[in-house]
């Protein structure tokens, strides 16, 4: 059998630590994110993440090693793709999606990369001069002419649209444009907190659109409640109010005799002695 490097067993030993140490543990993939932006990002986030970079394989055994610490953590190999890192830390998984989003940079395109989302060129001048700078921008599929000696774009246009590839003519008209529609950075592709695993799907929420689905599910909620006259907290004082508004319209509809409504029913039959009392003098 050969023997194990020294150097391994301490990685193990390192990153299985680790796993146990921290609440949360996120996977991203290292493939796309040159060395400058990974710099960048280590500072970025030094004190709020540990980003641990190995072999798959010894990634695998660390976590494997705290199997019967964390229940349902072996499951998190499967999530493995490209170049696999694992980030550690206490942050919710929630949160730490957020962290990773924002740190984020704007990047050139490269031909035969995905776009994102619609890459929109918006029209209006451009700093280039007449010359063969107008074909190439057309080839790109844009509709472009002279103004005040300068060549500009006519009128917007999504040049790629999102899910495509981008052509290499495109990715260097948009570079010439200083138009940077992708983005660099790592994303979670899972995370694992306390036997549950997140997906990527889960963790990169419309923040926005979710407060908004919240508030319009709390409303409606609160409304129903209050149809059916369902007594919590929230309503109750309002429920209150409704039952005696409710009970008091009754009492006057019909007349009652009750303390609480007696003075405004001697108003009411004032009134309308008086009313009559002036119809019966004309």
């Amino acid at each position: 059998m050969a023997k194990i490097a020294e150097y391994k067993k301490r990685n193990v030993e390192d990153l299985a630590k680790l796993i146990r140490d921290y609440s949360v543990i996120g996977l991203v993939n290292m493939s796309d994110l040159p060395a400058p932006q990974l710099q960048a990002m280590r500072a970025e986030l030094r004190g709020k993440i540990q980003i641990f970079m190995s072999k798959k394989r010894l990634m695998k055994i660390a976590i494997g090693a705290v199997k019967n610490e964390k229940k349902g953590i072996e499951n998190f190999e499967k999530y493995f793709e490209g170049m696999p890192a694992l980030i550690i830390s206490n942050e919710s998984p929630f949160k730490l999606s957020r962290i990773l989003q924002k740190s984020k940079t704007s990047a050139p395109a490269k031909a035969g990369q995905i776009a994102p989302n619609d890459i929109l060129v918006k029209k209006g001048p451009t700093p280039f001069a007449p010359g063969p700078i107008i074909s190439e921008l057309s080839m790109a599929g844009l509709k472009v002419g002279v103004e005040n000696g300068k060549v500009a774009v006519k009128e917007d246009c999504i040049i790629v649209n999102k899910g495509e590839k981008i052509k290499p003519k495109v990715a260097e008209v948009l570079t010439r444009l200083d138009i940077k529609p992708m983005q660099v950075g790592l994303g979670l592709i899972a995370a694992y907190e306390k036997g549950i695993i997140y997906e990527r799907a889960v963790l990169e929420i419309d923040e926005k659109q979710f407060k908004d689905k919240l508030g319009i599910a709390a409303r409606n909620a609160f409304n129903l409640a209050f149809d059916i006259t369902y007594i919590t907290k929230g309503n109750v004082n309002l429920l209150l109010a409704k039952a005696f508004n409710d009970a008091k319209a009754l009492g006057i509809s019909q007349a009652i005799l009750e303390k609480g409504i007696i003075n405004y029913l001697l108003s009411k039959a004032e009134a309308e002695r008086l009313s009559l009392s002036s119809i019966t003098r004309f």
